[in-house]
């Protein structure tokens, strides 16, 4: 079951490239340039073997490493990139920034943040709420993890780790092949994580001063166990870790939900429904949240047809069996949340959007998957939850959200993030409980079945 072809293939749609060699192939298979070769594994079984054996298969951070002492090596030096022994004492020293305690200090935060930008939207407006959710997001994450005494400079700060991971991206994808601008754009890279480090550090310094803080960076700072606390150097790359990881899954997860039920005018109906019965008009408080079933199924259903995270990355760091294949030591393999949930063993008419298939379903944590699973399971999966949770029903209180007919919407995994790489253009109307939608463009199709709505007639070639 081995494809040969260009391995750039993948990075250039890792959704289209998965899907074809599935179809070919079946759910084990690989794809082979000239001897080299990337593994693919889909389905429940297969995430559970490489997610529940960390020994085996080892994480791989997306960003560029550099060279040793570099600003670069620093910065993507968290969580993603460890593994073993060191994996679990951060990961047991990390997580007291992501305690139920500590998350409900972070609710007056996500409260402001969401008012100050309902506050700017006007009804009888049009606004891209793919930018909205990526906006409101990178306040959000700064805010969260660099505090809100000093919000211009953690907003600076947001928006040069917002860059960085963008340049390794970029990079990552080159990486494929030879690009004579490769050496440029590393060498950019390597000048812009000095600034970037420069800023963390002197960021770690001020949250020192500062004993009291509770934001994320000032609970790493406390954090200790019987080996003693997080160094400078390892709070740099873990502070780019939380903020690559929470800023754009999810803006992303929260732009899709918005459009899907926008699209779904009956499930909407059951939402708003919900929400004029249990909330008073404004943000929901932690027991209200409980109370609104019908909202979490639909972003459940939501990361499901499409997660923010669409496929991930681990490393054999020992021989292994895979299926059929005799894995080396050094072997790649990825392994999608996305083919898994759409795979109709597992989830009857996978493409649908269907809220209510959760009232019968109840998946393995390794068939539904939008956070991974296993001992690396995101650590931050209550607090984008709750995000999701309380921000998205606070914005369909205030305006009913239409999506702008024929406009384009279009989706696609770069890195490994699925996220609109158009706009989602949305009129912004006052809450009326009346909903309709409209046909739409672009790709979203080749996604999700976007049947309540009336499709637009095919151009003729």
């Amino acid at each position: 079951p081995v494809t040969r072809g260009r391995l750039l293939d993948f990075p250039d749609d890792p959704l289209a490239c998965m899907k074809k060699l599935q179809a070919r192939h079946g759910n084990v298979c690989a794809l082979e340039e000239e001897g080299t070769r990337i593994y693919f594994a889909f389905g429940s079984e297969y995430n559970h073997q490489v997610l529940s054996d960390g020994a085996s298969f080892h994480s791989r951070f997306f960003a560029i490493r550099g060279s040793r002492n570099s600003p670069q090596r620093r910065l993507s030096s968290g969580l993603l990139s460890m593994n073993g022994e060191q994996h679990k004492r951060h990961r047991r020293l990390v997580m007291d920034a992501f305690l139920r305690k500590a998350i409900q200090n972070y609710v007056p935060t996500i409260r402001l943040l969401s008012e100050q930008m309902l506050d700017e939207w006007r009804a009888g407006t049009e606004r891209d709420i793919a930018r909205d959710m990526t906006e409101f997001m990178l306040r959000l994450t700064s805010s969260i993890l660099f505090g809100v005494e000093s919000p211009e400079m953690a907003y600076r700060i947001g928006r040069m780790t917002d860059h960085w991971v963008h340049m390794n991206h970029e990079l990552g994808m080159g990486a494929f092949v030879s690009d004579p601008e490769l050496a440029r754009r590393y060498s950019d890279l390597l000048d812009f994580s000095g600034e970037l480090e420069v800023e963390i550090n002197e960021m770690i310094q001020q949250r020192k001063r500062n004993p009291n803080g509770t934001d994320a960076l000032s609970l790493l700072i406390k954090a200790h166990d019987a080996e003693g606390g997080i160094t400078d150097e390892e709070l740099v790359g873990q502070a780019a870790l939380i903020f690559a990881a929470a800023h754009l899954t999810t803006a992303h997860s929260m732009a899709w939900t918005l459009f899907l039920l926008a699209q779904h005018p009956s499930a909407m109906t059951e939402v708003h429904h919900e929400l004029t019965s249990h909330l008073d008009g404004g943000f929901p408080t932690a027991e209200q949240v409980e109370r609104l079933p019908c909202m979490e199924r639909a972003i459940k259903e939501s990361m499901r047809v499409l997660p923010a995270s669409s496929y991930s990355q681990r490393i054999a760091s020992v021989p292994a069996q895979l299926g059929p294949f005799s894995l080396p030591a050094g072997a790649g393999i990825v392994f999608s949340q996305f083919m898994t949930h759409h795979m109709p063993d597992l989830y009857v008419d996978p493409e649908a959007f269907l809220p209510s298939r959760w009232l019968q379903i109840n998946p393995s944590p390794y068939q539904y998957l939008p956070f991974g699973a296993g001992p690396r399971m995101c650590l931050g999966a209550p607090l984008a939850m709750l995000i999701l949770k309380t921000v998205l029903p606070t914005i369909l209180q205030r305006f009913k959200l239409t999506v702008v007919p024929m406009s384009e919407v279009s989706g696609k995994v770069i890195s490994t993030m699925l996220g609109p790489t158009s706009s989602i253009m949305m009129r912004l109307d006052e809450q009326d409980g009346r909903f309709e939608c409209h046909p739409v463009l672009g790709n979203i199709h080749s996604m999700v079945d976007l049947r309540e709505v009336a499709q637009p007639l095919r151009r003729a070639a």
